[in-house]
């Protein structure tokens, strides 16, 4: 039998006989990736090292050696100097590693009455709760510049599609409070996400709860927590709040991918209904004239990027049995590089839209393609007496004979227009226009010019 003394140290290292295979070593570790916890997995220890001298479990000298040895750890960690070791591998290892280096017997305490098992997934719930926290104010900034734009463009009349076919007149500012609303649901989701996760793990151990009084809601209200997970093998082995943070963050990023794509067909000349910032621009090597809307194509791969986060995280936990499983270790990788790609594209679509330019007239001229107030006419035949469906096949005859003229409907002289309905008089004009389409629909959520601004007022109150 070999002679453990000659191996490595590890907290479990008596059971085995041999230490662990190089390779085995550097696929197993987390440290890479999961030392972005280390504040939290402090800020857990403190509490539960407090929670342990309130019982009677540690005493007063062990909790302020660790106190002080934690306080120096975690300016060690900020300053880049903490000695991170694959061989301890994870952030948790590696943090009472140093801690019992420092304090000696008083950091092999602390872990009393915990596992890593409860220990990690109290860490991550607390680093997702602030990330999710972070990603709320973004949102909420995005959201004001979209607001602010809306308001500049309340009146600026552009073409609204369907099928991607000019549809009927809107306004730019109609447009884009259409993504403030996406955006509030995707704040509304967070929020909900948030309170399910914010609950404490801890004092589940390693599954089956421990045997020392401990009072973890003691612990739960120093973290913040609103409640504690009740059953301790759900605790230890529940994922749900990332999976659902993932999915979340799926769908923030699919509304930020309309956006990009509508942006991207808005901008280029065929449209040429906005200039993007050039510092948001790049160009070609070989293409001098060239200015590519690379943000928000980015933007638009990278939602593919987080879509395959969630599907990550949904294979991950579908076929794990009751309890913990090291399987969930992989669960933090998708998860931080989500929360980096939501938090990035928020804060640069901010800037970007802050400085983003529309061609009202180019917008204009766009509506009065594809005969965008043939809408508006068959409610004018309505409003004579027509039952719809008799005006909507009238309507449909005008429209056939205007394009065969090459002409709009409002340039239909009130003779041509009579041929299709002996209903339509001098006054059809004021409805064949794009201001007074657009500026007959004041009802709430209308894309009326005074109903776009009226939503703005009302959006910057529910902001604060």
């Amino acid at each position: 039998m070999q002679d453990r003394s000659k191996s490595e140290h590890k907290p479990w290292s008596g059971r085995f006989a041999e230490p662990v295979n190089e390779l085995v070593k550097r696929y197993t570790a987390s440290v890479p990736f999961d030392r972005r916890l280390a504040r939290h997995d402090i800020r857990g220890s403190l509490a539960h090292a407090r929670m342990l001298h309130a019982v009677g479990i540690l005493s007063a000298e062990d909790l302020a050696a660790i106190e002080g040895a934690m306080q120096q750890i975690l300016a060690e960690i900020e300053a880049g100097t903490f000695p991170w070791s694959l061989d301890l591998e994870d952030v948790h290892l590696n943090i009472e590693k140093r801690l019992t280096d420092l304090v000696g017997e008083a950091g092999k305490r602390l872990h009393t009455a915990r596992s890593r098992n409860d220990q990690v997934a109290t860490d991550v719930r607390l680093w997702l709760r602030e990330a999710i926290d972070t990603i709320q104010e973004d949102i909420r900034a995005l959201q004001r510049v979209l607001l602010d734009q809306a308001e500049r463009h309340a009146g600026t009349v552009m073409p609204g599609f369907t099928h991607l076919q000019v549809a009927q007149p809107v306004t730019f500012g109609h447009h884009l409070m259409a993504y403030f609303e996406m955006l509030k649901r995707d704040a509304e989701r967070l929020s909900d996400c948030r309170r399910r996760l914010n609950r404490l793990p801890l004092g589940a151990a390693a599954l089956a709860g421990t045997s020392f009084p401990i009072d973890r809601e003691r612990v739960a209200r120093e973290l913040g927590f609103e409640g504690l997970c009740e059953n301790s093998l759900d605790a230890v082995s529940d994922r749900d709040f990332a999976v659902e943070f993932a999915a979340c963050a799926a769908l923030l990023m699919t509304h930020l991918s309309r956006l990009s794509e509508e942006l991207i067909l808005w901008m280029n000349p065929r449209f040429g209904f906005v200039r993007l910032p050039d510092r948001f621009c790049t160009g070609s090597s070989i293409m001098p004239q060239k200015k590519n809307p690379d943000v928000p194509e980015l933007a638009r791969g990278k939602t593919g990027r987080v879509n395959g986060h969630l599907v990550a995280l949904l294979t991950l936990m579908k076929a794990q049995p009751l309890a913990y499983n090291k399987d969930n270790q992989e669960d933090k990788e998708p998860l931080f590089d989500a929360v980096d790609t939501v938090t990035d594209t928020l804060r640069v679509f901010r800037e970007m839209l802050a400085g983003l330019e529309v061609d009202a007239e180019q917008t204009r001229a766009a509506a009065r393609e594809g005969y965008a107030t043939a809408t508006d006419l068959a409610d004018y035949l309505v409003r004579q007496g027509l039952p719809f469906r008799d005006a909507h096949e009238a309507v449909a005859r005008a429209v056939r004979f205007a394009e065969d003229k090459g002409v709009d409907l409002a340039e239909l002289s009130l003779e041509e227009l009579r041929r299709f309905s002996p209903l339509i008089a001098e006054d059809v004009y004021q409805v064949l226009t794009l201001e007074g389409s657009v500026a007959s629909r004041r009802h709430p959520g209308g894309t009326a010019p005074e109903q776009v601004l009226r939503a703005v007022r009302k959006a910057r109150q529910s902001l604060g």
